[in-house]
């Protein structure tokens, strides 16, 4: 008989038919006690009062898988609690919403037990994490030059998915980002949202990010490890990877080392393990831009 730790099988989840979470040995393998967080001391934090970080998640728990099962996912701990603590202690307000206002879905299983750090940055948040904006009423009636968003941060968890990169607000909110030079701000499959950039964009339109170059979660481990060592219940519906392809993305990397790249206005983490990088690299980066901002 196998050991619970080298047990493959995804495991069922009682709240929803044909809904399962990842197998106890796929855990092992991907979910730490500890992060490789190193401290977040940012002398020259933001101290003005209107530059602001606007976070997109998910409110959506399942996934349908191209079977027809359930993944219980959501937003990923580490890849959003990370870059939200280096954001937090860099000098900006955090502002969360969801599509539409519900409570952010969070993968409870990969939140590292032992680190204080993102434990504590998770009970600051917690509130706002439940009761999140909604992203509509955010909008409003649109974004102008002077709205005080330096930068929109969309953390990664396959729950990404669902919800996000069809919105028509969410497109807004990048293209309106690209015209005005604020900062994309994503990791793992977080990226899947800049397909949105093209949901009600008009026929005929350039996609903004044509070009560019990400780092991102390959779609070699979905298609492969994931399934194998029982991550996830079976085949994903679609690809990050593929789907970013087809409209000119290029991502930077095959696997996951932590690797963060930039490119113009967007920055990007391959995978949770990244999720220190990039919250480094997010927070230098916008302190940086707004001492020579006018």
């Amino acid at each position: 008989m196998s050991k619970p730790a080298e047990d493959r099988a995804p495991v069922a989840d009682q709240a929803e038919s044909d809904a399962w979470f990842p197998s106890p040995y796929s855990l092992t393998q991907y979910v730490a006690p500890k992060t490789d967080f190193d401290g977040a001391d940012y002398p020259n934090a933001y101290k003005g009062g209107k530059w602001r970080i606007l976070l997109i998640a998910t409110q959506e728990r399942y996934l349908r898988m191209a079977g027809g099962e359930f993944f219980s996912t959501g937003n990923h701990p580490v890849e959003m609690l990370l870059p939200l603590l280096h954001l937090d202690a860099a000098g900006f307000a955090i502002d969360i919403a969801t599509i539409s206002g519900d409570p952010v879905k969070l993968e409870m299983w990969a939140m590292p037990a032992e680190d204080e750090a993102v434990k504590g940055v998770f009970e600051k948040y917690k509130e706002k994490l439940r009761k999140p904006l909604n992203l509509q009423t955010v909008w409003g009636e649109g974004f102008k030059r002077d709205t005080p968003y330096i930068g929109v941060f969309i953390p990664g968890g396959h729950g990404v998915l669902n919800d996000v990169p069809f919105s028509e607000t969410v497109g807004k909110i990048l293209r309106w980002a690209d015209a005005n030079d604020r900062y994309y701000i994503s990791l793992c499959h977080g990226p899947a949202s800049m397909l949105a950039a093209k949901v009600g964009a008009g026929e005929g339109s350039k996609f903004i990010y044509d070009g560019y170059k990400v780092a991102v979660f390959p779609d070699s481990l979905d298609t492969g490890a994931n399934i194998d060592i029982g991550y996830i219940p079976g085949k994903m519906p679609w690809l990050v990877g593929e789907e970013l392809r087809k409209l000119g993305i290029i991502p930077v990397n095959k696997g996951i080392t932590g690797e963060t790249h930039r490119d113009r206005y967007v920055i990007t983490g391959d995978s949770p393990l990244a999720s220190n990088n990039l919250g480094k690299l997010a927070a230098t980066t916008l302190l940086d831009d707004l001492a020579n901002r006018a």
